[in-house]
């Protein structure tokens, strides 16, 4: 920051500074003095039309060096608004220079944008009047030095890692993603319902699921406490019903006596407190160190909510609540899953986009998953398309023009029989799977990519999927075998929607339930939905860092979301 020490002549005066604050009005972000690098490096000059503008600006050195002798030092300037960095030169007499250039380092400049000299890739640059603030980097510290890292790497700086050009582009395409995901549903009339994050139900009867209780913290709690205020003893609490006794028998020797009613009333006070102190004697007597159990099974009734408690793997159970009543509904937010599992696919806690439409059957299903993916690919397209450059500059070469094929293109419609048919031909003419391929799998990765990639070269999506692979609120179809579901599989990733039309019979779900081995219990609200005014509906599910790992290429879901956890790792 600049000091007392800056020559005054190096300085801008009040007046200056208000003229660059009003010249640059605007291009300034509303809420903040300065400019978004984006506002001057988006425009379609590349900036060239801003040249002669006082403007204030402020971003991360992303590389930084002296130059002519240490008399000013070019910044690459990067504030997250856009891939892109703003060239800025800085004179030596405007700032301690050294402090300036490395990477990681914090600045906030006025100053005046200029064309650069001819043959210069920038189209403008920021010629520095006033350095307002530096946030220093000690680069022997710094874990991010201006060298590529991999990805890999990142992860063990989450908190660091946004400032990268990747994990920057991806959180802009992140944000336009889900962005375009509120504005297509809500254009199309259904409205955002918030689910619960923790649940006793599981939605999709496997299990894999984080529990949420108290009982552990408590049993600690407790066991702490014993050993600071053992437990009465039994000599204590015969102490204490000796105490009650003798209280009560001198409240009847003065009622014997006939005493006066303020006497008496005095003992049956005294009486009284004894009573409480045997009754909290007796109650702590009775604690025990650990979790507490009833008929040798933990007792849930003594947890936080009474009952067990899960963090949910889907919040569609939920909204399927809100559907029956308001027709077209969306939910988005965090799920999660316990699955042990370290693959470049899953994730402990990731999000998940999940529409319910009522009075809509699998066909009106798949009609709005297909149109949902064509309009987030188009999204990117048209406003984030730096970001998609960045991508296929660095890591996919392809994913632009895969992001203007789904746009374009209407989506295969097949049956999972006829999928497992093809594949089944693939597999007689030579193709190798690691996973076996016969009716009644659950389509592999390498299934679901050879039928996009190779087979029809474009989304597909499968439906009538056999009811033993599926979840028990899939609507099950006349053949008895099969169940209304589809999944969209599209290039690269392999399924990105799961969806289905939903049971809306009584007698059928009821079964169904029975046949999965699944409590009816915990169930019971969700079979009042079709106990009370039922209605045919369906819905689907998109994993939104499903949908990251499509748009961009990149290859491990852990990169795509800011804070990623997976088995062993929940940093932050």
């Amino acid at each position: 920051m600049a000091d007392d020490s800056t020559p005054p002549t190096a300085q801008l005066s009040q007046t200056t500074l208000n003229d660059a604050v009003s010249s640059s009005d605007s291009l300034r972000a509303e809420f903040s003095d300065r400019v978004p690098i984006r506002s001057i490096l988006s425009r379609p000059d590349g900036g060239a039309g801003l040249a002669g503008n006082r403007v204030r600006v402020g971003g991360w050195v992303k590389t930084g060096r002296k130059a002519d002798k240490d008399a000013f030092a070019f910044l690459e300037l990067n504030d997250g608004s856009c891939p892109g960095n703003l060239q800025v030169i800085v004179e030596a007499d405007k700032a301690d220079l050294g402090q300036l250039v490395p990477t990681g380092t914090c600045v906030a400049v006025d100053g005046v944008l200029k064309l650069p000299p001819a043959g210069t890739k920038q189209k403008v640059e920021l010629r520095v009047e006033k350095v307002v603030h530096v946030g220093p980097v000690d680069p022997a510290k710094y874990p991010l030095p201006k060298t590529r890292l991999t990805l890999e790497f990142l992860r063990d700086f989450v908190h660091l890692r946004p400032r990268t050009n990747t994990i920057s582009a991806v959180a802009r395409i992140r944000n336009a993603l889900a962005y375009a995901t509120h504005t297509f549903f809500q254009k199309h009339g259904f409205l955002y319902v918030h689910t619960p994050i923790i649940t006793t139900s599981d939605c999709e009867g496997a299990g894999e699921m984080f529990q949420v209780t108290t009982l552990i913290s408590e049993a600690e709690r407790l066991e702490k406490d014993l050993i600071k205020n053992p437990p009465p003893t039994e000599s204590d609490l015969e102490a204490a019903r000796l105490v009650v006794k003798e209280k009560g028998d001198f409240v009847s020797q003065l009622k014997s006596a006939k005493a006066s009613k303020q006497e008496i009333g005095a003992s049956v006070a005294e009486l009284k407190k004894a009573k409480e102190n045997l009754a909290k004697l007796e109650e702590r007597s009775k604690l025990k160190p650990g979790i507490p159990q009833k008929d040798g099974k933990i007792d849930y009734t003594q947890d936080f909510f009474a009952r067990q408690a899960f963090l949910t793997v889907s919040g569609q159970l939920q909204v399927e609540s809100f559907v029956c009543s308001l027709s077209s509904v969306y939910t988005f937010g965090p799920t999660f899953r316990a699955e042990n599992s370290h693959t470049s696919r899953h994730l402990a806690e990731f999000w998940m986009v999940e529409p319910e439409i009522a009075f809509a059957e699998l066909e009106d299903d798949m009609k709005c998953a297909e149109a949902y993916v064509r309009f987030l690919c188009q999204w990117l397209l048209d406003n984030c398309y730096d970001d998609m450059e960045f991508m296929a500059d660095k890591f996919d070469k392809g994913c632009i023009n895969r992001l203007k094929l789904v746009s374009s293109t209407p989506f295969e419609r097949i049956t999972y029989t006829k999928a497992v048919e093809l594949l089944e031909e693939a597999v007689k003419n030579g193709k190798v799977f690691e996973n076996k391929v016969e009716w009644g799998i659950d389509l592999a990765s390498e299934h679901e990519r050879y039928l996009t990639e190779v087979m029809f070269q474009k989304p597909v999506i499968v439906y009538n999927y056999p009811k033993g692979i599926k979840a028990f609120y899939m609507r099950l179809n006349d053949d008895g075998k099969t169940v209304a579901a589809m999944d969209v599989l599209v290039p690269k990733v392999g399924e990105l929607i799961g969806g289905s039309q939903r049971e809306e019979r009584y007698d059928v779900i009821q079964s169904r339930i029975q046949e999965m081995g699944l409590p009816t219990e915990p169930y019971e609200w969700y079979l009042d939905l079709r106990r009370y005014g039922t209605v045919k509906h369906s819905g689907f599910g998109l994993g939104f860092e499903r949908m990251i790992l499509f748009a961009t290429g990149i290859d491990n879901i852990r990169d795509v979301i800011p804070f990623p956890r997976y088995p062993g790792r929940a940093d932050l």
